[in-house]
């Protein structure tokens, strides 16, 4: 029965999907690629700030010959060194350099779970070697194309991890899931490009139109009958394959005569951006797919047309909600499935946290609709994107704060719950924000990326020196075994097939040990004979959902003892009434032990690596004063104050002392330091113009490969301007991302004239040290001095070499750790670890110590 039910499930998200192909009213030209070159040679992208690539570091140094079989890559004749191997392509398009390469691609027909696609690499089959766990990869693939003119095309790519097009680097298709294309300019004559990849097809497509709308990777909502349909949203894809940066852009939608139009945000030449398209859908009052037809225009000049389908529902079905993410300002969507007899305030709440590949609707759909509650699956931004960490994280709080907005469930009865990666998400949200849930129940889960890889490895356990280690530390939050005693005050239900062979059952005793140590109320059961995904009940279970009826979360006045643990108070800074604000440490784990006595008036308790800390007294009277005594130090007293519900309390010279509120340009919760920080605030890109042909064509070239790589794995929409079109006065409230450095970007003192990190043509200066030279890179960030919450983050270098090694990057990977600093020479594209030059953390006070 539960595999029939699981059947219906994934067939009603193929009709799902199925509406969601475009209906193309342009007609474009397409170049298979039947042959190329391949060339095995190493290169480590992991979860690591690190990176090597032996093939990048010959290119830029402009040692790689033109490819020819047999020859290694200076084109020598080489039997001791890798050389390059010819190969044809499959009846499916595809290159195989070798037997199983690029991970075990299953049928699509044959899923293992709801709406999912699952592909299981060697790192999860078998034991894995530690050059698979750190993320080691091999190869790349050489293709040409012989244009017989100048022309723009659009270069399409599954299954490689970035592709460079005449010294440009692109991202690329990971998870091969045929969207992701690339505008490119192509030459006369021999055009080349080098892949880096195994498993790769790739083709050439030659639109008849320069701007064109993509509906492939379509965001869309569900029209719900009986609510608000006027003010609905999409994300539709705008292709920009001409020279120039498209600006004064409408879009208009219309549905069933009635249109909804909205300006768009500019688009850089060559790149692509998903934009937002009002939709306006009150005409609609009967179920079945709807048509929108989309326009795109420019000073009432029509650019493209395109349809999408949109399904309308009844109430009682699940549904997509989308919403404007304040992440990046992109369309983001979360799935609903709502209680029987229809959302009602003050119901439980379900947060379920989807799988590896798996549809936030396709999650919702895997459960029968409940009598109690509403369930709600955030997206993590892609099926895939960040492991429900990072932008994952934000996503699943944005989702829930919007949950909470409109279905206003009972704050006492909200519980987390997932499969598989979600599992791991289940695990995470749980440690991290343990006041939020009554209880939590991870599926087929693992507990830290240290010890479970995917597709980007796993987080190492140790550096190979000391500046690694500093660099590993800034991935410590999501080492939840560290802070595992965050779930005492929680439910706790684990959930795994015994004989799961993607997530084996291993990772579920594991966390069974770790909770017998100290947790009073978990429950553990092995589902006998399951595999990863073992029908519907591999989530919807009967005994996890009864577990949760038992459990509901504690008021705050009735929490008197708090044990709470965080490794970054701008991750995760509050328990109930206390909140870690500064640590001694930056992103070591600090460990906040208190007990609260109302009746005697009274705070005791032990701190580890906190120095400043927040206190919540409005359970106090007005005029009673409080003792509060701290790692047996000094004993302090504070009288509660009608207009003074939070005191703060300052360590010093192992002494604790009553401090005013302090400063917000400061360190704090509001805003800790670390590089990944930045990419939040609706970034902005402003890349430099002033340096010469080479360093500004990198500085575009750099803000579009993030950009690029941001859509791929965020779903995201990044916008990117010159710097002498940065006004500041117009971006208060955004983050800004500066590409260049003092010399090549003009806007570089406007918003780091005291930073104490320069870079500049010579060398980098980081407090009083100086690093000489013209191959340095790096990324730093600093505090947007107009902003309490805002930052700057910079992606630089002193000279070409510099800033081609700063160009990949894994900021973007789940659970990497980029501190507030880091800075390396070219050669790190070979010896790895052992060309780092300079890596740490500003203390509280924004100094380089």
């Amino acid at each position: 029965m539960a595999k029939k039910k699981h059947i219906l499930s994934i067939s009603y998200l193929f009709i799902i999907c199925s509406s969601l192909f475009p209906l193309l009213t342009y007609a474009q030209s397409t170049y298979p690629f039947k042959e190329a070159l391949y060339l095995p040679l190493p290169h480590t992208y992991g979860r690591e700030a690190i990176y090597t690539d032996e093939f990048l570091w010959n290119y830029y140094n402009n040692i790689v010959s033109k490819p020819k079989a047999g020859q290694n890559i200076q084109g020598e004749l080489d039997s001791e060194q890798s050389t390059w191997i010819p190969l044809i392509a499959d009846t499916s398009g595809f290159f195989r350099p070798s037997p199983g390469a690029g991970g075990n691609l299953r049928n699509p027909n044959n899923p293992a779970g709801p709406g999912r696609i699952e592909r299981v690499s060697a790192t999860r089959a078998n034991q894995p070697t530690s050059f698979q766990r750190r993320g080691y990869g091999t190869g790349y693939l050489y293709i040409t194309y012989n244009s017989s003119k100048i022309q723009d095309a659009v270069l399409n790519i599954k299954g490689n991890s970035a592709v460079l097009v005449d010294g440009e680097l692109h991202a690329g298709d990971p998870y091969r899931m045929g969207w992701m294309n690339i505008p490119i300019r192509l030459k006369k004559g021999i055009n080349a490009f080098y892949i880096r990849g195994t498993l790769v097809s790739a083709q050439l497509q030659f639109p008849t139109r320069p701007v064109y709308i993509q509906t492939e990777d379509a965001t869309l909502p569900d029209i719900v009958l009986g609510k608000n349909q006027r003010n609905l949203i999409a994300g539709i894809v705008v292709v920009n394959a001409s020279a120039e940066t498209l600006k004064n852009l409408q879009v208009n939608s219309m549905i069933h005569g009635v249109q909804a139009t909205a300006e768009v945000p500019s688009i850089p030449p060559r790149s692509t951006r998903k934009i937002a398209v009002p939709l306006n859908t009150s005409p609609i009052s009967e179920m079945g797919n709807i048509t929108a037809r989309i326009t795109l225009s420019q000073k009432n000049k029509t650019l493209d047309e395109q349809e999408v389908s949109l399904r309308a529902l009844k109430a009682d079905q699940p549904y997509r909600v989308t919403f404007i993410s304040e992440i990046d300002g992109s369309v983001q969507y979360y799935a609903v499935n709502p209680a029987i007899g229809g959302e009602k305030a003050n119901d439980a709440l379900f947060f379920s946290v989807h799988g590896a590949g798996v549809e936030a609707i396709g999650q919702a759909q895997a459960y029968k609709a409940k009598d109690w509650g509403t369930l709600v699956a955030p997206t993590n931004r892609r099926p895939r994107g960040f492991n429900w960490e990072d932008w994952g994280r934000l996503d699943a709080l944005e989702v829930l704060t919007l949950a909470k907005q409109t279905l206003q469930p009972d704050s006492q009865r909200i519980y987390l719950t997932g499969h598989s990666m979600g599992g791991h998400g289940t695990w995470f949200l749980g440690a991290t924000y343990p006041d939020k849930w009554a209880a939590i129940a991870p599926c087929a889960g693992y507990p830290t990326l240290k010890g479970y890889g995917s597709a980007d490895g796993i987080v190492p356990e140790q550096g190979r020196n000391e500046m690694e280690n500093t660099l590993l530390r800034a991935s410590n939050q999501s080492d939840v075994i560290a802070y595992a005693t965050n779930y005492k005050p929680l439910g706790v239900y684990v959930l795994h097939g015994d004989a799961d062979r993607t997530v084996p059952v291993h990772y579920a005793r594991q966390m069974r040990e770790v909770l017998g140590q100290f947790h009073p109320n978990f429950s553990y059961y092995e589902y006998p004979g399951g595999s990863h995904w073992y029908g519907d009940e591999s989530v919807d279970w009967k005994p996890l959902f009864d577990y949760f009826k038992w459990h509901k979360r504690q008021v705050d006045t009735a929490v008197h003892t708090i044990d709470f643990k965080t490794a970054n108070p701008n991750i995760s800074a509050t328990y109930y009434w206390a909140s870690i604000w500064q640590q001694q440490t930056p992103l070591d784990y600090a460990h906040l032990v208190l007990h609260r006595d109302v009746e005697k008036s009274q705070i005791t308790g032990k701190t580890d690596n906190i120095e400043l800390l927040q206190l919540d007294l409005s359970i106090f009277q007005k005029g009673q004063t409080v003792q509060i005594l701290l790692d047996s130090l000094n004993k302090l007293s504070y009288t509660c104050q009608d207009n003074s519900t939070s005191i703060f309390l300052q360590k010093k010279a192992n002494t604790w002392q009553l401090l005013e509120k302090p400063s917000k340009s400061d360190k704090g919760p509001h805003r800790n330091g670390i590089f990944k920080e930045a990419f939040n605030h609706r970034m902005v890109y402003v890349y430099g113009t002033n340096g010469n042909k080479e360093e500004n064509k990198w500085a575009l070239a750099k803000a579009r490969y993030d950009a690029e790589s941001w859509y791929y794995r965020g779903n995201g929409s990044i916008e990117i301007i010159p710097d002498h079109e940065f006004q500041a006065e117009n971006y208060l409230h955004h983050n800004i991302i500066l590409v260049g450095n003092a010399k090549t970007n003009k806007a570089w003192y406007a918003l780091l004239n005291d930073c104490p990190i320069v870079v500049d043509a010579t060398g980098v200066t980081v407090g009083t040290e100086y690093y000489k030279g013209n191959d340095l890179g790096g990324y730093f960030t600093w505090k947007k001095a107009e902003s309490d919450t805002h930052t700057v983050g910079v992606i630089t270098g002193t000279g070409i070499k510099g800033m081609q090694t700063a160009t990949a990057n894994q900021y973007f990977a789940g659970a990497s750790g980029f501190p507030d600093y880091m800075f390396f020479r070219f050669d790190m594209l070979k010896s790895g670890s052992d060309g780092l030059v300079n890596v740490g953390f500003y203390n509280n006070q924004w100094e380089v110590k």
